[in-house]
Formats: C-alpha cells, structure tokens, sequence
C-alpha cells in the first residue's frame, strides 16, 4: 500500500510575479484574488490540492515589499512567519528580471532555515528569447541550492504539473491534515470580500483599491438553500475615493456588484443577492483597531 504524503508550502516572491495566479493554477479553482497591480494579496490565503497519495497545503503570501503602514507590516510578519512553519518554499520570480534585495533576503531565510525550496520562474510565455532564462536559471541557481528549477507559466498552465510533481517529491510522509475535498480554510465571508476587492482593483486606478478594504457585515444563506444574502461595505481613506468607487450615478458601483456577484455564484454555486455600500474611514491601514475588525490579527501589530 502506497504511504500518503503532507506537506505544507509556502508560495512567496515579489509583489505582482504570479503566487496567486500559480496557487489559482494548481487547484483548477480560484481561492485568491488575482490582479495586474501589486500588493494584491493581503493575507496568508491557505489552499489544500488533495490528488491520489499526496495532499499539498499552500500558504500563499503578500508580496515582498518595504513596509510603509501598520498594514504593509502585518504583510510582512505574515510572510517570515509563513516561512518558518513550513515543509519546503516556492520561491516565484518573473522571467527575465533580476533578483530584488528582498528577494535575496528571502533566500538568506531558506539559507538559515536549512529550508528545501523549489524555484518557479513565471511569465515564461512572455519571454521568446529563451536564452535569457538559461542565464537567468544559472545566475538564480547559484544563490541558492534549489531541490528544483521550474519555468512555467500560470496563464497557459506550462510547468505546473511539473512544479506540483516536484512538490510531491519532498513532501514528507504524514497522514493527511485535512478532508479530501476541502480547497480552502478561508471562511466564506473572507472568499465573499476577496472577491469584492478584486474588482476594486481590475476596474479603478492604482491609488484607489489600496486605499480600500470589504468588510462583509451579513452573509445568510435562504431557507430554501438557492440563494444567499450578502451585505458588504467597501471603506476607503477618502471622500473622492468614495465618488470615484460609485462613480457617475452608480455606474462603477453597479459594475462591480455585478462582476463580484457573478464570480461569487460560481464559487458558492447557487444565486447571490448582493448588496454594497461606501464608506470613509480615513488613513485606516494605520488604525490597529480598523485593521482588526477586517480580520487582521492583532499580534500582527505587536
């Protein structure tokens, strides 16, 4: 009888390479937002992809980035705490750009942790001079003793059933942790405001979504079990933010309700009505007491 594996993984890198497309990616279901802008993901989104023998829980992280408020250090504590409780690391670069100073510093963290650590060079479809990522995978290499180098592409899904592949090559003997249908240990009102947000930040300008946080006050699912309610309010540190979020006569509002609820009906698979609303709670990514009713842990601040 074949021994089953556990392991848990951290997903980490720079602002914008990829992580979150990768994690989507590996688990054919989307648990983390996804955008163009950096600094999309806030917190530690967890995804558990059970197949066969083996079940990998992924931890993915913010962004690398130097911190500005209490909510881009809640960030990075949550990045060296996800590095220090794991299996191995899943270090993701983009293809064709150099190494950034934190992204040395991380790998100084795998040095020190004595950490098995994969590197996925991402973007690989966009790169046609595939030379450059020959002389990217030997500068990178010799930083670190990688278990393996894997150039993929989250958009097209090239490498992604290799990098899983050599995830389960480390992954270490262990009973599973969890169910094997579970995909994720974020509660659905977490999923519900992710979701919110991410149409913040595919439909406005950059200043605007990160300036921003959902908070779902009301998630309630119908007696008949076909429909749930759901109530959130986006707050932003501005009163023009607020006009810019409903635009004119509602018009930006109302398209990302519709974007958020469409996405939301195909998660939870049954209709949503959805309802939101803007309010102003200004410069409140430096109010711990803010950041702790949207969910932030308030040792983060310590």
């Amino acid at each position: 009888m074949t021994e089953s594996k556990t392991a848990f993984i951290a997903i980490v890198g720079r602002p914008n390479v990829g992580k979150s497309s990768i994690l989507n990616k590996m688990l054919g279901e989307k648990i983390a937002i996804v955008s163009s802008k950096p600094q999309t993901t806030r917190t530690r989104i967890m995804g558990v992809l059970t197949e066969k023998n083996s079940q990998l829980v992924f931890i993915d992280t913010p962004g690398l980035h130097k911190p500005r408020n209490s909510l881009d250090k809640y960030m990075l504590r949550s990045i060296n705490e996800s590095v220090a409780g794991v299996d191995m690391c899943v270090l993701v670069v983009e293809a064709d750009r150099k190494l950034s100073e934190e992204e040395e510093q991380l790998i100084e963290k795998f040095r020190s942790a004595q950490l098995p650590a994969l590197l996925a060079i991402n973007k690989t479809d966009m790169v046609k001079d595939k030379t450059v990522l020959a002389k990217q995978i030997g500068e990178i290499s010799e930083k670190y003793d990688f278990s393996a180098v894997v150039p993929c592409s989250a958009q097209t899904g090239f490498g992604i059933e290799i990098l899983k592949s050599e995830m389960r090559k480390l992954a270490p003997v262990g009973e599973f942790m969890f169910d094997e249908d579970t995909l994720t240990d974020q509660p659905e009102r977490v999923i519900a405001g992710e979701i919110v947000r991410e149409k913040l930040l595919r439909l406005l300008e950059r200043e605007v979504p990160h300036g921003a946080a959902v908070y779902i006050e009301r998630m309630k699912e119908r007696e008949s079990g076909e429909l749930i309610d759901i109530d959130a309010v986006i707050y932003c540190e501005r009163s023009s933010h607020k006009g810019i979020i409903i635009g004119k006569g509602g018009a930006m509002l109302k398209r990302i309700g519709t974007y958020a609820r469409q996405d939301m009906e195909k998660f939870f698979d049954c209709k949503v009505n959805l309802q939101i609303w803007v309010k102003v709670k200004e410069d409140w990514r430096n109010r711990e007491s803010i950041l702790r009713s949207l969910g932030y842990d308030e040792n983060e601040f310590n």
